[in-house]
């Protein structure tokens, strides 16, 4: 069986690995503990973080152990890589809500049962009860501020006019070191998985680990994505996509796979699958021989939409794909047309007796109301699967779908939701 070195090489994932020789013969043993940190920024997983949860999720696959560590303690501070200014604090009580909201989530992902169960643990647990001359003493001694400086998420900052770094960021890789340090000690952890921009960081640790326990610990990074613009994945024109149904629906995360460029379908089935070579090189060629088709966007969305939120989700996600291509809205359920709502297409709001043509300029399916008129008069719109000629028609909640929803069309493929609100009379 090819070796996940090797499968992560073949891919194009690996960024960096720490004495890859000695590596590949510590995986030989099965049941190796490996872990990767989420930080609480945000309430929600979100894209992003599908390639550390992923490779933590291959690892398992492959017989070792892996632990997701959320960063109760080091969310509170803020990690400075990637980033050109300081960031802003949060504060307790949300950062504290936010752990509890992706412990939930990491624990969906990761198969807890078996020999090699995942775990989900908080550096909170061994932080807060560190004390400062403690962390300071026991710590801090091993870090050369030399050394720590020369760090690309230090130096970066240092360099910037203007911008500098505040000590509570710059102590933030004696934290994360000292998260590695606390897994070695209390689950035998051997090795960190991270985005390329913390190798810094992570090595650090492996540094710390070999100074207080004299062992040898390991590193793996794997490259940022990011899309032939230079944007990072998971970063749309309306924000983040979210892993959290509540943020962005199911649908909206099936669709944003589905509509992925196919100069890169190649690159994210590599990342974002757990297919075979032969699986994804299939696609690939059938992409290339019928690329109307968008084979490689289906199997990427379909993959990662059921791994995600689940088969019944995912049906929902093609149910609703095919409905709106096709035209047949009459098959959509009431919980896919609330997904088209939250996020799905544009929306707007319409009272009783709402001119048509003022809700399709409203809702930009057409640049003024007299060109709404005229596609009205030209049968180029349909109100909730009927084509309207009539100009003045007005929308009533007697058409709503399950009682307050419109769904308006121009053309084939522009549609906007509407939904129907009262206004009480005062």
């Amino acid at each position: 069986m090819t070796s996940i070195l090797k499968d992560l090489q073949e891919r194009n994932v690996l960024a960096q690995v720490s004495d890859q020789e000695a590596l590949q013969q510590h995986l030989k043993s099965k049941g190796r503990v490996v872990y990767a940190g989420f930080d609480p920024s945000a309430p929600s997983l979100h894209v992003g973080n599908l390639v550390p949860l992923l490779t933590l999720r291959r690892f398992q696959l492959a017989g070792h152990k892996p632990i997701a560590l959320v960063g109760g303690a080091t969310g509170l501070i803020g990690d400075p890589a990637g980033r050109e200014t300081e960031r802003h604090l949060t504060d307790n009580s949300i950062v504290e809500e936010w752990v509890q909201k992706i412990a939930g989530q990491l624990s969906q992902y990761l198969d807890d049962s078996g020999d090699c169960a995942a775990q989900v643990v908080n550096n909170m647990e061994w932080t807060e009860p560190l004390g400062l001359i403690s962390f300071l003493r026991d710590i801090g001694k091993h870090f050369s501020v030399n050394a720590m400086i020369q760090r690309d998420s230090v130096k970066l900052r240092l360099d910037r006019a203007g911008s500098g770094i505040s000590f509570t960021e710059f102590a933030y890789m004696l934290l994360q070191a000292n998260d590695y340090l606390e897994l070695a000690r209390r689950y035998d952890c051997t090795m960190q998985l991270g985005g390329s921009d913390q190798w810094g960081n992570i090595v650090s640790g492996i540094d710390l680990v070999r100074r207080i326990l004299e062992r040898q610990v390991f590193a793996l990074t794997f490259n940022l994505l990011t899309k032939s613009d230079g944007t990072k994945y998971g970063k749309t024109s309306s924000g983040a996509v979210w892993l959290d149904a509540k943020l962005t629906s199911p649908y909206s995360f099936y669709q944003y796979w589905l509509n992925v460029a196919d100069s890169e379908a190649g690159q994210l089935l590599n990342t974002f699958t757990l297919l075979s070579r032969e699986e994804r090189e299939e696609l690939l060629e059938s992409a290339s021989n019928n690329p109307q088709e968008r084979k490689a966007q289906v199997a990427l969305a379909r993959s990662l939409t059921k791994w995600i939120h689940g088969e019944e989700e995912l049906r929902s996600a093609e149910s609703i794909t095919q409905s709106l291509f096709h035209g047949n809205i009459e098959n959509l359920a009431m919980n896919e047309i609330e997904q088209l709502w939250q996020d799905g297409l544009d929306r707007l709001e319409v009272i009783e007796s709402t001119p048509l043509a003022v809700a399709v300029s409203d809702s930009g399916l057409a640049p003024s109301r007299s060109a709404a008129r005229r596609l009205i008069r030209s049968r180029g719109i349909t109100l909730n699967g009927e084509r309207i000629a009539d100009e003045d028609a007005v929308i009533s909640r007697s058409q709503a779908l399950f009682g307050q929803f419109h769904l308006i069309r121009r053309g084939r493929k522009a549609w906007c939701v509407a939904r129907h609100i009262d206004v009480n009379a005062s």
